[in-house]
């Protein structure tokens, strides 16, 4: 046999002392190990990351709480129909109103006009005349659709026609393009 060239060591012979240190050492483990027990594990996924919302959206202005740029004299300027939608693509809706002097004979002449909420203190007002009652036309049907203000016109040929019975009928629509409102004849649309 050939020397070890490493010298035996004393402490490497295992005796009934050192079974009981280890014995003890397990035991203290385990003891501690019952008292400080990990929290129960759940299923629950991590949280995701906070996200933060968009104000919610304004509420569409109320043309009641609109004075209309409309020369009505003695009556006042009534709203015969409004309808409200998204039409810039600011997440906020403008309200388009049609709007006549409240005449007691014949059918006076509508303005169209967008409303929206302006300034500091969100007050509704007119940013847009889409339909002058100058032009001497009136509203048929009216809505707003898709980003979209669309329109059936009805107005007179000529000055003898009777201003109870128009004669000329024509759709029309107009969409927000480049800061300004477009007017247009939808596909399809005809006149009279």
């Amino acid at each position: 046999m050939q020397p070890s060239a490493v010298p035996e060591l004393a402490h490497t012979h295992t005796r009934p002392i050192h079974w009981l240190a280890t014995a003890t050492a397990l035991a203290g483990v385990v003891a501690l190990s019952s008292v400080l027990q990990p929290g129960a594990a759940t299923a629950a996924q991590p949280g995701a990351p906070e996200t933060r919302s968009a104000p919610a959206p304004l509420a569409a202005p109320d043309p009641a709480a609109v004075e209309f740029p409309l020369e009505c004299g003695p009556v006042k300027a009534v709203v015969q129909k409004k309808a409200s939608g998204d039409l810039d693509g600011d997440g906020n809706p403008e309200t388009v109103a049609v709007v006549h002097c409240d005449s007691p004979m014949g059918t006076p002449p509508d303005g169209v006009y967008v409303l929206t909420r302006g300034g500091a203190d969100g007050k509704p007002r007119v940013v847009a005349t889409l339909l002058d009652p100058k032009d001497g036309t009136t509203v048929g049907g009216f809505a707003v659709r898709a980003g979209a203000v669309t329109a059936t016109l009805l107005g007179y040929s000529s000055p003898d026609v009777p201003r109870c019975c128009p004669d000329e009928k024509s759709d029309v629509k107009w969409r927000w393009q480049d800061g300004t409102f477009v007017r247009s004849t939808p596909a399809g649309a005809r006149s009279v």
